[in-house]
């Protein structure tokens, strides 16, 4: 299949699937006439791909944890390289997440301040 059925049965943009043949993560073959030619196993590969992108990985990340793939599911068979890196990935969510947390605090706080206010200015008026 060419790269536009591609796109299509896996939901990935054109663009996206020729990132990641310049990243040399997808290598499909090449007809006589040079357009690339995509199979079920790089279909396999960039629902994969997605699959992991979806959870919020980076393609560094990605690339690391593709050889440890079962099935098509999210299944994987972990060595010890995939632990760390799988440790260190939810150790940056964390963070994100409290982040997030501290952000929303922050502006909550900036709207029961307002909700006082205009409390106040009814009580006084």
């Amino acid at each position: 299949m060419q790269i536009g059925e591609l796109s299509r049965r896996t939901g990935v943009s054109v663009r996206m699937l020729r990132y990641y043949e310049d990243e040399g993560i997808l290598q499909p073959a090449r007809r006589d006439s040079g357009y690339r030619d995509f199979g079920p196993a790089e279909e396999r590969l960039v629902r994969r791909i997605r699959m992991f992108s979806d959870a919020g990985l980076k393609l560094d990340t990605i690339r690391t944890l593709l050889p440890c793939v079962l099935n098509d599911r999210p299944e994987l068979e972990l060595c010890d390289e995939v632990r760390a890196t799988l440790a260190r990935e939810i150790g940056g969510i964390e963070e994100r997440i409290a982040c997030l947390a501290s952000s929303r605090d922050i502006l909550a706080g900036y709207l029961q301040q307002d909700t006082k206010r205009a409390a106040q200015i009814t009580s006084e008026g």
